[in-house]
């Protein structure tokens, strides 16, 4: 009966020693393992090379358990072209969700995610960071500059799969990308590093004026409540569409576009700029709540004063109006 294939173990390789030491062909080697000859070929070629004229078993199932790990994961950054890349761009400012948008329109078929640039530059260190430089310090280029990779918390169970039947921007009215009309809107979550509980964000993109919510979690099925419950006061003109992200808490836009009338619009996966507003934005939220803040101990009276404060700040851009008198007048106008 045919041996049925499976990895040499340490067992195998210490066999394999055994027979080298009495002398025996790899056949007889093979044979008794109950292998093909050429597995035992291979794996000496493998470990017997160079000044090396012996065969270590231990070392062998080392260098084969590290092979096993290494299996599958992609070249990401070894290619020549796309590190040149990568490094060009952090210098022009770049963040690495930008390179990894721009780099398949710039330079196709090449691809590269935003994870894999993260991890080339902080692969530069020893000791994950805190040890030598072996490279070139790129930690430098990027907003912020933490000495070490700090783990992305994620406080809840990530729903999987793609989202259904969504429309990217590509579709999306001219006018949104134009600035001139008020109602088209940004939206996006913001999680909490202590427990379930995050925010939802609304921002509309030519006033700036911004809808904070607190949400008990970031499900799809929260998020269509919050976003349903607070755009349903605005008059239906000014709630024209609303862009987002591929989060999953989006999954449910279909129900969001047949109760409101809202057509939804998605981003390019890692094209965070397309939805630039609402990024600023919540950097200004940050200012009052920082990285780190439990949202589940802020009361909704504090996250109201948070909105009130941004939407009646003067803008530069509004002529030093405030948001929320631009989007009052564009109320007016509509009515």
């Amino acid at each position: 009966m045919a041996h049925i294939y499976s990895q040499l173990g340490i067992e195998d390789r210490e066999m394999i020693q055994a027979g080298l030491w009495r002398g025996l062909s790899l056949r007889e080697i093979a044979r008794g393992l109950g292998r093909n000859p050429s597995t035992i070929s291979r794996e000496l070629a493998r470990n017997i090379k160079g000044e090396q004229r012996r065969y270590a078993p231990r070392m062998a199932q080392q260098r084969a358990e590290e092979r096993i790990r290494k299996r599958g994961k992609r070249p990401r950054l070894k290619h020549r072209h796309i590190r040149d890349y990568v490094k060009e761009k952090l210098r022009e400012d770049y963040s690495p969700e930008q390179i990894a948008g721009t780099l398949p329109i710039e330079h196709p078929p090449y691809t590269i995610s935003p994870e894999a640039i993260y991890r080339f530059i902080y692969a530069q260190y020893r000791r994950e960071g805190w040890g030598r430089c072996v490279g070139e310090d790129l930690r430098m280029y990027l907003k912020r500059k933490h000495r070490v990779r700090k783990p992305k918390f994620v406080p809840f169970t990530e729903e999987k799969g793609p989202i259904k039947n969504r429309v990217f921007i590509d579709e999306r009215p001219a006018e949104v990308g134009h600035r001139t009309v008020v109602g088209h809107w940004e939206g996006d979550s913001m999680v909490s590093r202590k427990s379930l509980v995050g925010l939802n964000t609304l921002v509309e993109r030519v006033t700036g004026l911004v809808l904070i919510t607190k949400i008990q979690n970031t499900t799809a099925e929260e998020t269509m409540r919050v976003v349903i419950q607070r755009f349903m006061p605005v008059p239906e003109q000014l709630r024209k569409t609303l862009t987002v992200d591929n989060g999953h808490e989006h999954a449910r836009h279909k129900e969001i576009t047949g109760k409101l009338g809202t057509k939804v619009y998605f981003a390019h996966p890692y094209h965070s700029w397309e939805r630039g507003t609402n990024e600023n934005t919540n950097g200004l939220i940050r200012w009052y709540l920082p990285k780190g803040t439990d949202f589940a101990t802020v009361s909704e009276e504090r996250i109201g004063d948070i909105e009130h404060r941004l939407n009646t700040r003067p803008r530069k851009r509004l002529g030093w109006r405030t948001p929320l008198d631009v989007f009052n007048q564009g109320v007016a106008l509509k009515c």
